[in-house]
């Protein structure tokens, strides 16, 4: 089968892309003007130049295809320019679900996130608890809520569309880093000098990419799943890397309104004066005031999503910033 993708050149599509073509799959993958092909270059993929805001070119891009991956995001908790993040977000979502609509794709797996879905009074959230946008801390997690509202309404109108929720993915080819990458490399860079009691699921993003690909195999149409592993506390994560890398985690833990304090901060140091990425985005900080708590049995029952002890997926993820030149002086 012929396959679309988008965003192969991210962390969850380019581990997605492997997958595919690994699993006898034929991938036409959508490649922005310009952008870096360097860890993609040994896929076997047919590349097409194109945009998400370009409905022309993603139309071009799918001619042909049976089914269609959904997964490019600008996914940022700070950007200087915030309109860019719902351009490519919200709007590049419903072109592409447009475009699909229009060229007769048979099936969608849209990547969504778990920071659309809400979290119960006991701290654990599934697919069936709605988020509220307006508690969404930051642009990205509330463009990322309005993108899903559109593919649900789009599902109502008879569009064969699966939604993924993955949680925090962690592993190889996470070439910006994302936020979630960066935790482990500021850790091998020894950037991470306290610790904040909050929490969040982990999960290998070969899972998800594997989950992604069960989603379009066995995944109901209007479906959500929550692509996730293991419950886990931050200062528990730093002690999985400590083992890892034999550097020493930090002592210290910081209150919430400490470590806010220090996001205001930075983000008009960094963002506003100098004019580039804080390294406490003001989000950031504020979704860690809720503890990211999930069941993601669904998916693990109903299409049979794997589930590699996260131990091993930071450990992959620690050797690949090592092995392709993140880490100033590692430490191992």
């Amino acid at each position: 089968m012929k396959v679309f993708l988008t965003g192969a050149t991210g962390f969850i599509g380019g581990n997605l892309a492997r997958k595919l073509v690994g699993r006898g799959y034929s991938v036409r993958a959508l490649v922005r003007k310009g952008c870096s092909l360097k860890f993609i270059e040994d896929i076997n993929l047919e590349l097409v130049e194109g945009d998400l805001l370009d409905e022309t070119s993603l139309e071009r891009g799918m001619a042909g295809c049976k089914a269609l991956f959904h997964t490019a995001a600008l996914y940022t908790f700070w950007s200087s320019n915030s309109k860019i993040i719902y351009d490519t977000n919200v709007r590049g979502t419903e072109n592409v679900f447009l475009a699909a609509k229009n060229t007769n794709i048979e099936k969608i797996v849209y990547t969504s996130s778990e920071s659309t879905l809400g979290i119960a009074e006991n701290g654990i959230g599934d697919e069936t608890m709605p988020g509220n946008v307006h508690k969404i801390p930051g642009d990205y997690k509330k463009s990322k809520f309005l993108s899903e509202q559109i593919v649900l309404k789009m599902c109502q109108d008879g569009v064969p569309a699966v939604i993924v929720n993955p949680t925090m993915p962690i592993g190889p080819y996470d070439t910006k880093p994302t936020p979630t990458g960066r935790v482990v490399l500021d850790y091998l860079n020894h950037k991470m000098f306290a610790c904040v009691n909050t929490g969040l699921n982990v999960v290998d993003v070969e899972d998800v990419a594997m989950g992604h690909i069960l989603a379009l195999e066995k995944g109901i149409p209007g479906e959500k799943y929550l692509l996730g592993n293991k419950n886990i506390t931050l200062r528990q994560i730093m002690g999985i890397l400590e083992k890892i890398t034999g550097i020493k985690a930090p002592n210290y833990n910081i209150p919430i309104w400490f470590a806010l304090t220090m996001g205001y901060m930075d983000e008009f140091m960094e963002g506003k004066i100098i004019g580039r990425c804080p390294r406490i985005p003001i989000a950031e900080v504020k979704a860690s005031r809720k503890f990211r708590h999930f069941d993601c049995s669904k998916a693990i029952n109903q299409l049979g999503m794997p589930q590699t002890p996260i131990e091993e997926s930071f450990k992959k993820s620690v050797d690949w910033f090592i092995n392709n030149d993140y880490v100033a002086t590692p430490k191992r």
